[in-house]
């Protein structure tokens, strides 16, 4: 998630998913679609890309070993994707950063949340707290398993802190009367800076060792 690269036109709060496909590509690609209504991408500084693109590289690697050594599985890592949330229908999707998602029987198919195994944000300085909590909602409750944070640093083209997130489906103990406010939630599993160790390092969803060496801008 990162500001806009042309101005933005008047356009209704709510649209359908073949009304978006009437709009110029440079104004569609800028745009998700939360239930219908239209919410409007960042597009960052060039270390935002960048980072985008190093994270698809090194996970790509890591998926392509998994998939070598256990060939009953195949991933296929990719950037800047849409993951439609429903069953059908295409009024409701997200645009990850970067995601991987198991391969699909056919080319050009749409991809859906169940589909869909890890998607990553990189968050640039630029990034409202309110937004991050509010998409990172709505990955957990279609049920995607893993999600990654990537935050950069606010002086630096450096990546600052990396955080791995899984879904957690069941809830602890609350107060009788009180429920949680949504369906699912991500539990943080993994927390890696360049000052405290050397790698990012965690067995799942697959093995994925990535030294920061593999990250520099």
């Amino acid at each position: 998630m990162s500001s806009p690269r042309i101005e933005r036109p008047d356009l209704p709060e709510y649209m359908t998913w073949e009304e978006l496909e009437q709009l110029p590509e440079e104004i569609a690609e800028q745009i998700e679609l939360w239930n219908g209504r239209v919410v409007w991408l960042r597009r960052g500084p060039s270390e935002h890309q960048t980072f985008t693109n190093l994270m698809w590289s090194a996970l790509r690697r890591c998926a392509q070993t998994d998939s070598s050594d256990r060939p009953e599985r195949c991933w296929r890592v990719t950037t800047e994707t849409n993951v439609f949330l429903g069953k059908s229908g295409k009024s409701d999707f997200l645009t990850p950063d970067f995601l991987i998602h198991r391969c699909l029987d056919q080319p050009y198919q749409d991809l859906r949340a169940a589909d869909t195994l890890l998607v990553g944000e990189v968050l640039s300085p630029s990034n409202t707290q309110s937004d991050i909590e509010a998409k990172k909602g709505r990955y957990a409750g279609a049920g995607i398993p893993w999600y990654w944070e990537v935050t950069l640093e606010r002086e630096n083209s450096a990546i600052a802190m990396v955080h791995a997130y899984a879904l957690e489906t069941t809830h602890g103990q609350l107060p009788p009367g009180v429920h949680p406010l949504y369906p699912a939630n991500y539990l943080l599993t993994g927390k890696w800076t360049p000052k405290d160790s050397d790698a990012i390092a965690i067995d799942f969803p697959f093995p994925i060792h990535i030294p920061w060496s593999e990250l520099e801008f």
